[in-house]
């Protein structure tokens, strides 16, 4: 059994969407989950940075 591990990345907004962008062009069933997973972290982010800001 392969352990999955994790990295974390620092990106701008404009890199994150570049990324998404690229992804963008590959086929729908390899990609959306990914995808997802890159829009809720950044969504996630986003939104606490917001809310520390008010």
């Amino acid at each position: 059994m392969q352990i999955e591990k994790e990295i974390k990345l620092s990106l701008t907004l404009e890199e994150t969407n570049q990324i998404l962008d690229a992804l963008g062009s590959q086929p729908f069933s390899k990609v959306f989950a990914l995808i997802g997973k890159i829009q809720q972290q950044a969504a996630s982010q986003l939104n606490s940075t917001v809310q520390e800001e008010q």
